[in-house]
Protein backbone atom coordinates (compact mmCIF):
# COMPACT_ATOMS: atom_id res chain seq x y z
CA UNK A 1 0.00 0.00 0.00
CA UNK A 2 1.79 3.72 -1.01
CA UNK A 3 2.58 6.07 1.06
CA UNK A 4 -0.08 8.09 -0.35
CA UNK A 5 -2.95 5.98 0.22
CA UNK A 6 -2.29 5.26 4.12
CA UNK A 7 -1.95 8.36 5.58
CA UNK A 8 -3.81 11.41 4.97
CA UNK A 9 -2.66 14.68 6.84
CA UNK A 10 -4.84 16.27 9.97
CA UNK A 11 -3.95 19.58 7.47
CA UNK A 12 -7.18 18.26 5.51
CA UNK A 13 -9.48 19.66 8.70
CA UNK A 14 -8.18 23.29 8.41
CA UNK A 15 -8.85 22.81 4.18
CA UNK A 16 -12.61 22.51 5.37
CA UNK A 17 -12.73 19.26 6.46
CA UNK A 18 -16.39 18.53 7.98
CA UNK A 19 -15.21 17.55 11.47
CA UNK A 20 -19.07 16.00 11.95
CA UNK A 21 -18.04 13.78 8.90
CA UNK A 22 -16.74 9.90 9.56
CA UNK A 23 -13.35 10.20 10.03
CA UNK A 24 -11.11 8.82 7.08
CA UNK A 25 -9.50 6.14 9.42
CA UNK A 26 -12.43 3.79 8.96
CA UNK A 27 -13.69 3.51 12.40
CA UNK A 28 -17.39 4.98 11.74
CA UNK A 29 -16.52 7.83 14.64
CA UNK A 30 -17.01 11.79 13.44
CA UNK A 31 -13.49 13.05 12.55
CA UNK A 32 -14.14 15.36 15.39
CA UNK A 33 -14.23 12.35 17.95
CA UNK A 34 -11.76 10.18 16.31
CA UNK A 35 -8.44 12.15 14.53
CA UNK A 36 -9.83 15.15 14.46
CA UNK A 37 -8.26 16.23 17.89
CA UNK A 38 -4.97 15.21 16.55
CA UNK A 39 -2.49 17.35 14.53
CA UNK A 40 -0.31 14.07 13.39
CA UNK A 41 -0.62 11.93 10.06
CA UNK A 42 -3.91 9.54 10.09
CA UNK A 43 -2.56 6.25 9.94
CA UNK A 44 -5.59 4.21 8.08
CA UNK A 45 -4.05 0.73 8.80
CA UNK A 46 -2.15 1.27 11.97
CA UNK A 47 -1.99 -2.50 13.04
CA UNK A 48 -0.80 -3.43 9.78
CA UNK A 49 1.93 -6.17 9.51
CA UNK A 50 1.10 -7.71 12.90
CA UNK A 51 -0.82 -11.03 13.25
CA UNK A 52 -2.91 -9.30 16.15
CA UNK A 53 -4.09 -6.76 13.83
CA UNK A 54 -7.57 -8.28 13.56
CA UNK A 55 -8.54 -8.43 17.87
CA UNK A 56 -6.39 -5.24 18.26
CA UNK A 57 -9.17 -3.88 15.63
CA UNK A 58 -11.85 -5.91 17.60
CA UNK A 59 -10.41 -4.52 21.05
CA UNK A 60 -10.90 -1.27 19.83
CA UNK A 61 -14.26 -1.22 18.07
CA UNK A 62 -16.43 -2.89 19.68
CA UNK A 63 -15.32 -5.81 22.52
CA UNK A 64 -17.27 -4.58 25.68
CA UNK A 65 -14.52 -5.79 28.45
CA UNK A 66 -11.46 -8.08 27.24
CA UNK A 67 -7.86 -8.59 28.05
CA UNK A 68 -4.99 -10.13 26.63
CA UNK A 69 -1.51 -10.41 27.17
CA UNK A 70 0.57 -8.32 25.05
CA UNK A 71 3.42 -10.33 22.91
CA UNK A 72 6.36 -8.14 23.58
CA UNK A 73 9.63 -9.07 21.93
CA UNK A 74 10.95 -8.41 24.92
CA UNK A 75 9.77 -8.85 28.49
CA UNK A 76 10.36 -6.10 30.69
CA UNK A 77 10.14 -6.39 34.81
CA UNK A 78 6.15 -5.90 34.47
CA UNK A 79 3.57 -8.16 33.20
CA UNK A 80 1.61 -6.36 30.32
CA UNK A 81 -1.65 -6.87 28.96
CA UNK A 82 -3.86 -5.19 26.87
CA UNK A 83 -7.55 -4.22 27.60
CA UNK A 84 -10.64 -3.16 25.87
CA UNK A 85 -11.63 0.13 28.24
CA UNK A 86 -10.32 0.98 31.42
CA UNK A 87 -11.52 2.51 34.40
CA UNK A 88 -12.22 6.51 33.43
CA UNK A 89 -11.13 5.15 30.02
CA UNK A 90 -7.44 5.87 30.74
CA UNK A 91 -4.89 5.05 28.10
CA UNK A 92 -2.68 3.24 30.92
CA UNK A 93 -2.59 2.10 34.59
CA UNK A 94 0.19 0.68 37.06
CA UNK A 95 -2.00 -2.11 38.97
CA UNK A 96 -0.34 -1.59 42.76
CA UNK A 97 1.43 -4.73 42.06
CA UNK A 98 3.28 -3.39 39.23
CA UNK A 99 1.09 -4.95 36.55
CA UNK A 100 0.51 -2.73 33.23
CA UNK A 101 -2.68 -2.36 31.72
CA UNK A 102 -3.07 -0.33 28.27
CA UNK A 103 -6.22 0.56 26.89
CA UNK A 104 -8.04 0.36 23.42
CA UNK A 105 -10.96 2.52 23.34
CA UNK A 106 -9.45 5.72 24.49
CA UNK A 107 -10.13 9.55 22.99
CA UNK A 108 -7.55 9.81 20.22
CA UNK A 109 -4.97 12.50 20.25
CA UNK A 110 -2.59 11.51 17.32
CA UNK A 111 -3.20 9.88 14.05
CA UNK A 112 -1.50 6.88 14.73
CA UNK A 113 -3.25 4.30 17.11
CA UNK A 114 0.35 1.93 16.86
CA UNK A 115 2.03 4.85 18.15
CA UNK A 116 -0.36 6.02 20.60
CA UNK A 117 -0.32 2.42 22.47
CA UNK A 118 3.49 2.38 22.32
CA UNK A 119 3.71 5.95 23.81
CA UNK A 120 1.32 4.29 26.91
CA UNK A 121 3.73 1.46 27.26
CA UNK A 122 6.35 3.85 27.54
CA UNK A 123 4.86 6.06 30.19
CA UNK A 124 3.96 3.15 32.31
CA UNK A 125 7.00 1.86 31.94
CA UNK A 126 8.23 4.80 34.08
CA UNK A 127 5.43 5.35 35.99
CA UNK A 128 4.61 4.21 40.11
CA UNK A 129 2.09 1.68 41.12
CA UNK A 130 -1.04 3.48 41.40
CA UNK A 131 -0.75 5.74 38.64
CA UNK A 132 -3.46 5.92 35.16
CA UNK A 133 -2.70 7.93 32.09
CA UNK A 134 -6.09 9.78 31.14
CA UNK A 135 -4.51 10.73 27.76
CA UNK A 136 -2.15 9.75 25.04
CA UNK A 137 -0.49 11.31 22.24
CA UNK A 138 2.73 12.93 20.90
CA UNK A 139 5.47 13.96 23.72
CA UNK A 140 3.98 10.95 26.10
CA UNK A 141 6.62 8.15 26.73
CA UNK A 142 9.08 10.63 25.51
CA UNK A 143 10.61 11.98 22.05
CA UNK A 144 11.25 8.99 20.18
CA UNK A 145 8.53 7.86 17.89
CA UNK A 146 8.01 3.93 18.46
CA UNK A 147 5.14 1.89 17.33
CA UNK A 148 3.31 -2.10 18.73
CA UNK A 149 4.78 -3.09 15.37
CA UNK A 150 8.68 -2.31 16.85
CA UNK A 151 7.84 -4.15 20.38
CA UNK A 152 5.27 -7.20 19.23
CA UNK A 153 6.26 -10.49 17.86
CA UNK A 154 5.18 -9.93 14.71
CA UNK A 155 3.70 -13.29 13.90
CA UNK A 156 1.90 -13.49 17.70
CA UNK A 157 -1.43 -13.68 17.75
CA UNK A 158 -3.59 -12.11 20.22
CA UNK A 159 -5.85 -14.15 23.05
CA UNK A 160 -8.46 -12.44 24.54
CA UNK A 161 -9.95 -13.06 27.50
CA UNK A 162 -13.66 -11.79 27.24
CA UNK A 163 -15.67 -11.55 30.75
CA UNK A 164 -19.69 -10.91 31.42
CA UNK A 165 -18.72 -7.81 33.63
CA UNK A 166 -15.88 -5.03 34.47
CA UNK A 167 -15.23 -7.15 37.76
CA UNK A 168 -11.73 -7.63 37.07
CA UNK A 169 -11.07 -3.93 36.49
CA UNK A 170 -10.86 -4.40 40.85
CA UNK A 171 -7.12 -4.68 42.09
CA UNK A 172 -6.50 -6.73 44.98
CA UNK A 173 -6.99 -5.77 48.17
CA UNK A 174 -9.70 -3.05 46.75
CA UNK A 175 -13.03 -2.87 48.57
CA UNK A 176 -15.68 -3.49 45.40
CA UNK A 177 -18.81 -3.48 47.74
CA UNK A 178 -17.28 0.60 48.95
CA UNK A 179 -20.66 2.74 47.64
CA UNK A 180 -17.95 4.79 44.67
CA UNK A 181 -16.24 1.39 43.33
CA UNK A 182 -19.66 -0.12 43.02
CA UNK A 183 -20.85 2.64 41.48
CA UNK A 184 -18.36 3.28 39.21
CA UNK A 185 -18.73 -0.95 38.13
CA UNK A 186 -22.73 -0.60 38.05
CA UNK A 187 -22.34 1.74 35.44
CA UNK A 188 -19.89 0.47 33.36
CA UNK A 189 -21.24 -3.10 33.51
CA UNK A 190 -24.85 -1.38 32.37
CA UNK A 191 -23.63 -1.15 28.80
CA UNK A 192 -22.28 -4.34 28.53
CA UNK A 193 -23.43 -6.33 25.53
CA UNK A 194 -23.20 -10.05 25.83
CA UNK A 195 -20.19 -10.99 23.78
CA UNK A 196 -18.57 -14.76 23.37
CA UNK A 197 -15.98 -15.27 20.77
CA UNK A 198 -16.59 -17.67 17.66
CA UNK A 199 -13.20 -20.15 17.62
CA UNK A 200 -12.69 -22.94 15.09
CA UNK A 201 -10.69 -24.20 11.92
CA UNK A 202 -9.62 -21.15 10.01
CA UNK A 203 -11.76 -18.95 12.56
CA UNK A 204 -9.81 -15.96 14.22
CA UNK A 205 -11.34 -12.46 14.95
CA UNK A 206 -14.97 -13.59 15.11
CA UNK A 207 -17.45 -12.63 17.78
CA UNK A 208 -21.04 -13.18 18.47
CA UNK A 209 -22.78 -9.97 20.22
CA UNK A 210 -26.24 -9.76 21.42
CA UNK A 211 -27.27 -6.36 21.04
CA UNK A 212 -30.97 -7.12 22.62
CA UNK A 213 -33.25 -6.80 19.70
CA UNK A 214 -30.21 -8.63 17.30
CA UNK A 215 -27.76 -11.40 17.42
CA UNK A 216 -24.55 -10.92 15.53
CA UNK A 217 -21.37 -12.27 13.93
CA UNK A 218 -18.87 -9.28 13.64
CA UNK A 219 -15.88 -11.14 11.93
CA UNK A 220 -12.73 -8.82 11.22
CA UNK A 221 -10.96 -9.80 8.22
CA UNK A 222 -7.01 -9.43 7.74
CA UNK A 223 -7.33 -9.82 4.20
CA UNK A 224 -7.09 -6.24 1.71
CA UNK A 225 -10.62 -4.67 0.76
CA UNK A 226 -11.01 -5.38 -2.85
CA UNK A 227 -9.69 -9.03 -2.71
CA UNK A 228 -12.02 -9.75 0.55
CA UNK A 229 -14.92 -8.21 -1.40
CA UNK A 230 -14.26 -9.95 -4.44
CA UNK A 231 -14.39 -13.21 -2.50
CA UNK A 232 -17.87 -12.66 -0.32
CA UNK A 233 -19.37 -11.84 -4.57
CA UNK A 234 -18.03 -15.32 -5.47
CA UNK A 235 -19.84 -16.71 -2.66
CA UNK A 236 -23.34 -14.79 -2.75
CA UNK A 237 -23.02 -15.69 -6.49
CA UNK A 238 -23.05 -19.17 -5.72
CA UNK A 239 -25.84 -18.94 -2.45
CA UNK A 240 -22.96 -19.24 -0.21
CA UNK A 241 -22.31 -16.39 1.78
CA UNK A 242 -24.44 -17.15 4.53
CA UNK A 243 -23.18 -19.12 7.22
CA UNK A 244 -26.05 -21.96 7.90
CA UNK A 245 -30.14 -21.77 7.81
CA UNK A 246 -30.85 -18.88 10.72
CA UNK A 247 -28.12 -16.53 8.93
CA UNK A 248 -28.51 -13.21 6.83
CA UNK A 249 -25.48 -11.29 5.69
CA UNK A 250 -25.81 -7.96 6.40
CA UNK A 251 -23.15 -6.28 5.61
CA UNK A 252 -19.62 -5.11 6.67
CA UNK A 253 -17.99 -1.94 7.67
CA UNK A 254 -14.65 -0.38 7.96
CA UNK A 255 -12.57 -0.69 11.07
CA UNK A 256 -8.67 0.99 10.96
CA UNK A 257 -8.13 -0.56 7.51
CA UNK A 258 -9.86 -3.92 7.63
CA UNK A 259 -13.17 -4.67 6.83
CA UNK A 260 -15.87 -6.56 9.44
CA UNK A 261 -18.31 -8.65 7.46
CA UNK A 262 -21.68 -8.98 10.07
CA UNK A 263 -24.02 -11.33 9.74
CA UNK A 264 -27.47 -11.13 11.94
CA UNK A 265 -28.01 -14.34 13.78
CA UNK A 266 -30.61 -16.35 15.30
CA UNK A 267 -31.14 -15.55 18.69
CA UNK A 268 -31.89 -18.66 19.92
CA UNK A 269 -29.29 -20.44 19.39
CA UNK A 270 -25.85 -20.40 21.87
CA UNK A 271 -22.90 -18.88 20.51
CA UNK A 272 -20.74 -21.84 20.65
CA UNK A 273 -23.61 -23.75 17.93
CA UNK A 274 -22.51 -20.94 15.48
CA UNK A 275 -18.30 -22.52 15.28
CA UNK A 276 -19.06 -25.27 12.88
CA UNK A 277 -20.76 -23.18 10.63
CA UNK A 278 -18.26 -20.66 10.89
CA UNK A 279 -15.43 -22.76 10.31
CA UNK A 280 -17.26 -24.54 7.08
CA UNK A 281 -17.56 -20.66 5.82
CA UNK A 282 -13.72 -20.03 6.00
CA UNK A 283 -12.99 -23.26 4.46
CA UNK A 284 -15.48 -22.00 1.15
CA UNK A 285 -13.67 -17.96 1.98
CA UNK A 286 -10.35 -19.31 1.40
CA UNK A 287 -11.23 -21.19 -2.00
CA UNK A 288 -13.01 -17.74 -2.93
CA UNK A 289 -9.75 -16.22 -1.99
CA UNK A 290 -7.54 -18.09 -4.12
CA UNK A 291 -9.60 -18.18 -7.06
CA UNK A 292 -7.67 -15.37 -9.23
CA UNK A 293 -10.13 -15.80 -12.32
CA UNK A 294 -11.61 -11.91 -13.20
CA UNK A 295 -15.17 -12.41 -11.83
CA UNK A 296 -18.15 -13.11 -14.44
CA UNK A 297 -21.33 -10.53 -15.12
CA UNK A 298 -22.98 -12.56 -11.95
CA UNK A 299 -20.60 -12.24 -9.92
CA UNK A 300 -19.67 -8.75 -10.47
CA UNK A 301 -23.56 -7.98 -9.93
CA UNK A 302 -22.88 -9.93 -6.19
CA UNK A 303 -20.05 -7.35 -5.34
CA UNK A 304 -21.98 -4.59 -6.12
CA UNK A 305 -25.28 -5.78 -4.26
CA UNK A 306 -23.04 -6.33 -1.24
CA UNK A 307 -21.06 -3.07 -1.61
CA UNK A 308 -24.04 -1.27 -0.95
CA UNK A 309 -24.41 -3.01 2.72
CA UNK A 310 -23.24 -0.74 5.20
CA UNK A 311 -23.69 -1.82 8.81
CA UNK A 312 -23.63 0.83 12.18
CA UNK A 313 -22.64 -0.65 15.04
CA UNK A 314 -25.06 -0.12 17.99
Amino acid sequence: MSKKNRHRTAAAAADGENPRRPCPCGSGKRYKACHGAGDDVIVIRPFEGLAAEPDLVAMREFLPSAVAPLPLRTKGERPVRIASVLPGASAALVRPDGEILLGMQVQTRSGDLSADVARALRWAEQAEPGEALSVVGPGVGGSEVVRLQDLLIADAPLEPELFPDFAWWIAEGVDETSPEVAATLERANSVIMPTEAVAGPGVRAAYWVDTGAKAHLRWVRPEPEDALMAALARLHAAGALELSEGSRYAGAFRAHGLLVPVWDLDRELHAKEWAEPAAAFAKRLAQALADETPLTTQERGARDAIAGKQVTLR
